[in-house]
């Protein structure tokens, strides 16, 4: 599987790219803004996009939706909890200084133990409450995609709208702590690290 990472936007979040090696079937996961560079990125491994993905409807993961589902014609998938919040990201950007294009519905929405398919690859969604009502981790053998639910040494933050620390606590101690320990875990802001790693020195779970 082909994985890349871009750092995209003010608040510097992490937008993924999957593709699968043999079909060039690819998925582009949390694009919150420099749509130029993820179809850059895509056309330099000569990737076809099928789906684009938010783990959860937060402007600085999903502001790019518009300008590269114009592009790619990629189906949008989002948690039904969250797809709301897709029409509101004009209004959520301006409350940090900052500006967002409100993004287009989801074509699809997605729930918990869906699987998405691309190429020869599987995602299992995960529901993980708790950043967002609608927030989601994505699996594949023992690659995680953790979105804002999870991150190194720390958690996302649950004091915006639909968040809960409890809620958030819950999830991950349910939902991801359970996963082998060597799974990778590719975070929503910040470097990755693994399930293991974050058993033992997360203050948050401890």
């Amino acid at each position: 599987m082909i994985i890349r990472t871009l750092e995209v936007g003010p608040i510097m979040a992490n937008c993924y790219i999957l593709g699968c090696e043999e079909t060039k079937e690819a998925v582009v996961i949390d694009p919150g803004d420099e749509a130029d560079r993820i179809l850059m990125t895509l056309a330099q491994d000569n990737l076809k996009v099928k789906y684009i993905i938010n783990t959860h409807g937060h402007f600085d993961h999903v502001g790019a939706n518009k300008e590269l589902r114009d592009v790619t014609k990629a189906e949008l998938m989002i948690h039904a909890e969250d797809e709301h919040m897709l029409s509101e990201l004009t209004q959520h950007a301006a409350a940090f200084g900052l500006s967002a294009d409100d993004s287009p519905p989801a074509d699809i929405t997605i729930a918990d133990n869906d699987k998405i398919k691309f190429g020869n690859i599987t995602l299992k969604v995960i529901h993980t409450p708790g950043h967002s009502r609608g927030g989601i981790c994505l699996l594949t053998d023992k690659v995680l995609i953790a979105g804002d639910t999870l991150f190194a040494g720390s958690i996302g933050r649950t004091d915006l709208p639909g968040g809960d620390y409890d809620t958030l606590i819950s999830s991950i101690k349910t939902r991801l702590l359970v996963l082998d320990e060597d799974t990778i875990v590719y975070t929503g802001h910040g470097p990755e690290t693994t399930i293991g790693r974050e058993k033992q020195i997360n203050p948050f779970l401890s």
